[in-house]
Parts: structure tokens; C-alpha cells; sequence
């Protein structure tokens, strides 16, 4: 892959921060938009601005078929069965919410679901309060000695009273790839539905939804070089034909009187009011911009970036890194010993190095390692060895001021 030619495509590198050059590395939180992407959203604002599904004019015509297209570009993306299995939503945050409130009638007490330690918490909250609702019990799968998914605790808490199991595909914090297929495997053998947060998978690895068996499966745009507010939810059919609507209004009716009303078909009976139109769009471009490297070049290229970044970052004394070191995704959270992270991060940013900082909405895993925080850096299929030598001279940097101090000459 040509990096120098990459980000020539992302308008955003064009500056210099704190006087230094941008090394941006929080991709994890949100990815930069690539001129092709930023192109459509303002094509659509200037040439094809209109409502969809709703008028019979041509500019209104032009949005829904450009609008309907990014949903057969998602389904083909990720290789869903059929287009109408894809519903547009706001965020992954907003589907895993419309899926745990969809799914509350087939939940009695005493039932399980089944969930990690590790999970964000846009995973985890809305199965707490689905399970208080309920009056269902939520079991956190836990960790093995090198911070990956702990499979023979997975296989004792996933019994006959589970009826979700709902984890994430990539971890925000730890660097790891979880094995999707095999634990979608065990939710089917008792009968339970499989729901994943693809948030940190979609936009890095390949993903075949019908390879993985999931039932449910929820990423966003802005992770993947599109902008905020735009999400995605895949189901099967048949899981989406039970799922009961978590919004009503205008579009997803059928039929309404004054006491009764019926809906349209899915997916579009989940799209209530008016949708975020160039931001479905807007995705549609990233994955074509993707689509032109293949996510199993973009997978590998960004495997072989943390490979050359795990060394050098443990070769720093004093610094923690958390996940596997053998195998990582292009997510590297660590820690600085005797510096918090919210100190170090602000350092980094002076020279011009971008990480994020914090609990990473990951509060129970935060627990679970022993710490309150972490830096975290995150990489892309813009970054290159010019952004770790940066990475690695600020953290080095850092350190040295926090230790001896700023001297003045």
C-alpha cells in the first residue's frame, strides 16, 4: 500500500499541530474522511438535497435511489444475504440499543445473557438494563492470562438458560480479535441469539456476517472514513421480522387511523422520520474508497504496523502494554508507570501526536487490568512508520520531562 499517497486523500493531514505534523492515532474513536467521501457529502448537499421514500419529484427520486444504493453497497460490504437485511441507524451505540429494547418480550426472568468483561459500554449498559427490566441475570465472560477471551469460561456460562450472547468482535482496548464463529456456535447450540459489536472490526478486517452466523451485527460509519451520525445494524430476516421497532412516525407506516396503525416492511420499518441521507451516502464512498485496497490488504498492512510498533513501545522502561504482544489489531493501549494517562496524553498532543485517554467507555475492563485509564493509540490504513518513530520520540519525550523536569538552557 502507498501511505504517502493515502494521505494525500485525507485534506486533514494538511496542517501541523502545535507546531508539529499531525500523527493522528485515534482512529479507534473516529477515523479522517478521504476527499472522496467529503466530495459526496457536499455533491449530495448541492446537487440532490431532498427527503426520500416520500416525493415523486426528480431531486427527490435522485436521494432515494443514491440513499437505497449505500444500503446495497453495506449488505455487499459485509456480505448479508439480501439488501433489506441492512437498517440505517445513528451509531453502533443506537442499534445495540434498538436490538436490547426489540428483544425484550422474548426475555422472562431467570433468563441469561451473556455478555464480556471487556465489552464497550454501549454494549454492556443496555443489556444491564435490559436484564433489570426483565428481571434476567447478565454474565460477564472473563479474561485468560494474556488478556484474551477466556473460551473455557465462555463455555461454562453459555448454558441452556442463556438466551443472548452479545460480544464484541474486535476489542476497543485490548488489541483482540474475538473468535466470532466459534462463539456463535455456542449460542446457537442452546438456542440463544448472537449479537456482535463490530465497531472496531468492520473498518479493519474483513467481515462475512452469513460466514459468522451472527443474528445481529452493529458498526459505524465514522470508524470507517465516513462521518458521525450515521450507524449500521444487520440482522437475519428472520431475527428482524421479530424484532419489534424502537421508534415510530413518519416513513416506516403502512397504514394509519385514528386508534391503529401498521408498519412497513423491514428494513424500513425501523427508519423512522427522516434518515441521516448524506450520511449513508457518505458511507457508501468510504467503502467504495476501501474497496479499492480490499480490507484483507488493509487487515495485514495494519497487523504488520502494531508488529513494528509492539517492540519499540516495550523496549520503553516503564511502559505497560495491555493485550497480547505475540498478535494485536492496530489498537495499543498502555500506560506510562508514575504518569497518568490524561498528563501523558496532553503532553503527546504538544508534539503533535494525537492518542485518546481514558476508561475508552470500558470502565469494567478498566477494572479488570488494575488501573483507572489508559492511553490508547490506534491505528489506520493512513498511518505509516513515520507516525510510530513520532509516537515513540513523544512518549520518550514525555517521560523525560516528567522525570527530570523542563530545562531551561
Amino acid at each position: 500500500m502507498d501511505i504517502k499517497r493515502i494521505k494525500q486523500d485525507f485534506p486533514i493531514f494538511n496542517q501541523q499541530v502545535n507546531d508539529e505534523p499531525l500523527t493522528y492515532l485515534d482512529s479507534a474513536a473516529t477515523a479522517q474522511m478521504p476527499n472522496s467521501v467529503l466530495n459526496a457529502i457536499e455533491y449530495y448537499y448541492r446537487h440532490d438535497h431532498a427527503n426520500v421514500h416520500r416525493g415523486t419529484h426528480t431531486l427527490a427520486q435522485r436521494a432515494t435511489a443514491a440513499y437505497e444504493q449505500a444500503r446495497q453497497k453495506v449488505a455487499d460490504f459485509i456480505n448479508a444475504n439480501q439488501t433489506e437485511e441492512i437498517v440505517f441507524t445513528r451509531s453502533t451505540t443506537e442499534s445495540l440499543n434498538w436490538v436490547a429494547q426489540g428483544l425484550t418480550k422474548m426475555i422472562n426472568p431467570g433468563d441469561v445473557i451473556v455478555a464480556t468483561v471487556m465489552e464497550h459500554h454501549s454494549n454492556l449498559v443496555p443489556w444491564q438494563q435490559l436484564a433489570k427490566r426483565t428481571g434476567a441475570k447478565l454474565r460477564l465472560i472473563g479474561l485468560n492470562d494474556q488478556q484474551e477471551l477466556d473460551l473455557d469460561d465462555a463455555k461454562r456460562k453459555i448454558d441452556a438458560k442463556v438466551k443472548i450472547v452479545t460480544i464484541a468482535h474486535a476489542s476497543n482496548v485490548l488489541g483482540v480479535i474475538n473468535p466470532i464463529k466459534e462463539l456463535s456456535s455456542m449460542a446457537h447450540r442452546v438456542g440463544a441469539c448472537m449479537i456482535v459489536d463490530g465497531a472496531q472490526a468492520v473498518p479493519h478486517l474483513p467481515v462475512d456476517v452469513q460466514d459468522l452466523d451472527a443474528d445481529f451485527y452493529a458498526f459505524s460509519g465514522h470508524k470507517m472514513l465516513a462521518p458521525t451520525g450515521i450507524g449500521v445494524l444487520y440482522g437475519k430476516m428472520e431475527w428482524l421480522k421479530r424484532l419489534e421497532p424502537s421508534q415510530f412516525g413518519g416513513e416506516m407506516i403502512g397504514q394509519v387511523t385514528q386508534q391503529t396503525a401498521t408498519f412497513k416492511p423491514v428494513p424500513w420499518c425501523f427508519e423512522a422520520g427522516t434518515p441521516n441521507i448524506s450520511g449513508a451516502i457518505a458511507l457508501g464512498a468510504a467503502i467504495d474508497y476501501l474497496n479499492q485496497f480490499g480490507m484483507d490488504q488493509i487487515a495485514d498492512y495494519e497487523r504488520q504496523l502494531a508488529a513494528k510498533a509492539i517492540p519499540r513501545l516495550l523496549a520503553i522502561d516503564g511502559l505497560t502494554l495491555y493485550g497480547p504482544h505475540d498478535h494485536h489489531t492496530g489498537v495499543l493501549a498502555f500506560n506510562l508507570a508514575g504518569i497518568h494517562p490524561h498528563d501523558a496524553a496532553t503532553a503527546l498532543d504538544l508534539e503533535g501526536v494525537a492518542v485518546r485517554a481514558g476508561h475508552h467507555c470500558a470502565q469494567p475492563l478498566m477494572k479488570e487490568l488494575g488501573v483507572d485509564a489508559t492511553l490508547r493509540a490506534s491505528l489506520y490504513l493512513y498511518n505509516d512508520q513515520k507516525d510510530l518513530d513520532r509516537l515513540i520520540l513523544a512518549i520518550k519525550a514525555t517521560k523525560e520531562f516528567f522525570e527530570n523536569g523542563f530545562e531551561q538552557a
